[in-house]
């Protein structure tokens, strides 16, 4: 019964073989594509195996560090000019200081 809803032109025999082609075609080329992300390079894992960093070496560098003590600053607005608001900041931070 499917096979005697197609269309008898044989042209719509050659485009439904086409399109199975590159859909199957496709599938496998993309899995390649998506293999390389995977893929690691020799040299990479050398640099990778290099740097050690540990849970433990990290957590000491935040023990270290002071998180009570900060300063909330405002970052300039789109219409202000970045430079001449960090100018009045360091004037004003000069100011306080003296």
């Amino acid at each position: 019964k499917f096979v005697k809803s197609w269309p008898k032109d044989p042209n719509s025999y050659f485009h439904f073989v086409v399109f199975q082609l590159y859909l199957v075609g496709g599938s496998f080329g993309l899995r390649e594509f998506a293999q390389i992300r995977y893929d690691v390079d020799p040299a990479l894992k050398e640099k990778l195996k290099q740097n050690n960093v540990t849970l433990e070496s990290e957590y000491k560098k935040l023990e270290k560090s002071d998180l009570d003590n900060w300063e909330n600053i405002r970052g300039p607005q789109l219409w202000e000019d970045s430079r001449a608001v960090q100018k009045q900041r360091r004037e004003a931070a000069r100011l306080k200081t003296e």
